[in-house]
């Protein structure tokens, strides 16, 4: 023992002392301590001529222990990310009632066709009609419909189909499917209303070079803009979202995913999150509201002077569009410019964004618009001539 280096000996005994639990536990590292104690009762020349075999050894064994130790680790981890993700949500819906539940599937369901029908008909008869089409107003009337089709189609189906369903469940990639869709539209709804309030402010405040502005060109850059800027909006929401750990309640008060009601369920202090979603969903639906509210203000104080010269057809179209805009911006001022907080008018908020004002919209665009009455006065005519001609 004494002829044994004193430094090899220092190293071999601070190397048991701090690794004697993990030398035990396999049968290489029982070689590595039969090794070192036979070297500790060998001459001066032999434990020399083994130092650097055994120095190998103890550098390959603690890189086997750090790498076992570090794999454990990380599948430990896996499994707990996989025991502890949220793979679908649970959607309390509108009420737990089966009666009530049935009344309204029939009811939303009614509501729905009226939707699908009523913009349909507005974007087939833009569509058909030279006239109306060469307006830009319709131009933005057909596209406006358009997207209330679509918008309606998010959430409408999906709650139609839970209200004869016991367990009301979607998956976390349907989910943010939903949100991405519903955001995407919404926004794409909001910049066109606004694109439709200049529309009209210039047709009112500037009638003669209001075709030399508003020409086609124009329409389509603009329109463009309003699906680029909903798009844009909507990622943003989505990449914030997907982002968010989800752990433990699963359970969305409501019949549709969005993001205050998802926000709620993360595993995380979501203050800072929901100052971003405020800042990006409550400032845009706030300014253009007082975009829209203030070039309306515009136009009626310009109507005001020019009554008795035959525009009470303009005031009839601004009064149309100001209700639509009221329709869509109130319901989501309210929802997206507070903290997310519940209340127990939010349900009703989000059936009238998401249900009521797409089928208000046609509603008023048609029962209110001589232009739209006689279009669709004259493709039913050309309807039935063609269907004569054919029998004939």
């Amino acid at each position: 023992m004494a002829n044994v280096p004193s430094s090899l000996m220092r190293l071999m005994k601070h190397f048991v002392a701090d690794h004697q639990n993990l030398l035990l536990s396999d049968y290489n590292q029982f070689n590595v301590i039969e090794l070192l104690l036979h070297t500790l009762h060998t001459d001066k020349q032999e434990a020399r001529s083994h130092k650097f075999f055994v120095l190998s050894k103890l550098t390959h064994l603690v890189q086997f222990n750090f790498s076992s130790t570090r794999l454990l680790d990380i599948l430990g981890l896996e499994k707990n990310k996989n025991i502890s993700e949220v793979s679908r949500f649970v959607l309390l819906g509108l009420s737990s009632s089966w009666e009530l539940q049935l009344f309204l599937f029939l009811t939303f369901l009614l509501i729905y066709v009226v939707i699908v029908l009523g913009n349909l008909l507005i974007v087939m008869v833009v569509q058909a009609d030279t006239h109306l089409l060469q307006s830009p107003m319709y131009y933005f009337l057909s596209h406006l419909s358009f997207i209330d089709l679509c918008l309606s189609c998010v959430a409408v189906p999906k709650m139609l189909g839970d209200f004869l369903q016991k367990e009301k469940t979607i998956p976390f990639s349907g989910c943010l499917a939903q949100v991405f869709f519903l955001h995407f539209l919404g926004a794409s709804e909001m910049f066109l209303l606004t694109v439709m309030a200049y529309d009209r402010y210039i047709a009112i405040c500037n009638p003669l070079h209001y075709l030399t502005v508003m020409n086609n060109h124009l329409r389509l850059r603009l329109v463009f803009g309003c699906w680029c800027g909903g798009f844009i909006h909507s990622i943003t929401q989505v990449i914030i979202v997907i982002q968010l750990p989800f752990c433990g309640p699963n359970e969305l008060d409501n019949f549709y995913c969005d993001v205050p009601q998802v926000v709620k369920l993360a595993c995380m202090d979501t203050y800072l999150v929901e100052v971003l979603m405020v800042s990006n969903s409550g400032i845009l639906s706030l300014v253009c509201f007082l975009v829209l509210l203030f070039s309306y203000a515009l136009i009626l104080i310009t109507l005001r002077s020019h009554l008795h010269r035959g525009q009470s057809k303009a005031l009839s179209t601004c009064a149309s569009h100001l209700t639509v805009v009221s329709l869509i911006f109130v319901p989501c001022v309210f929802i997206y410019l507070r903290p997310f907080c519940t209340f127990s008018v939010d349900k009703v908020v989000s059936v009238f964004y998401t249900v009521i004002t797409p089928m208000l919209n046609p509603l008023i665009y048609t029962l209110r618009n001589a232009d739209m009455k006689q279009a669709i006065e004259r493709l039913r005519k050309k309807q039935v001539a063609a269907h004569c001609f054919v029998r004939g």
